[in-house]
């Protein structure tokens, strides 16, 4: 078994390399990792490299691998970094509220009650001194612990 596999390696190292590349792409397709997208772009790095240099040896197209892909991995990692949105996180329902006018279902006492904000009951904490009555009109000034909600009077 081994041997064939050797000798498959010997007399198509290009389609082999394309392989290799093919199912870590395949995986960083499933994964989403982001970290095998380099060995991937590597292994073709390879096989074109083995285009243009037919006689490169088996332990050279495995250093040139293992340089390329710590390469690419440290560039793509260091320089390549995600673009960083402007405004809200749209997967936080919770961020969203901020800026948003309710109103409070109860009178806060010692600064803690609960307001209808967006079609739902929050519990509240006010941000700042006074009293709020039920039914007066709230603005949200920001999520507290994932689900309290800081307002102050509108």
């Amino acid at each position: 078994m081994i041997g064939e596999a050797g000798a498959l390696f010997a007399s198509h190292p290009f389609w082999v390399w394309l392989a290799v590349g093919a199912v870590f792409l395949a995986i960083e397709v499933v994964t989403g990792s982001g970290w095998l997208l380099w060995p991937a772009g590597s292994a073709a790095v390879v096989a074109v490299a083995l285009l243009i240099l037919p006689q490169l040896s088996a332990p050279a197209q495995i250093v040139v691998f293992g340089v390329c892909t710590i390469a690419t991995t440290y560039v793509g990692r260091r320089f390549l970094t995600g673009a960083h949105p402007v405004g809200p996180d749209v997967n936080d329902p919770h961020s969203r509220l901020i800026g948003h006018r309710g109103e409070a279902a109860a009178p806060f006492v010692d600064g803690d009650g609960r307001v209808f904000v967006d079609g739902k009951e929050w519990s509240a904490e006010l941000d700042g001194p006074g009293p709020i009555a039920a039914g007066a009109k709230v603005e949200v000034v920001a999520v507290v612990g994932g689900a309290r909600l800081r307002v102050r009077p509108a």
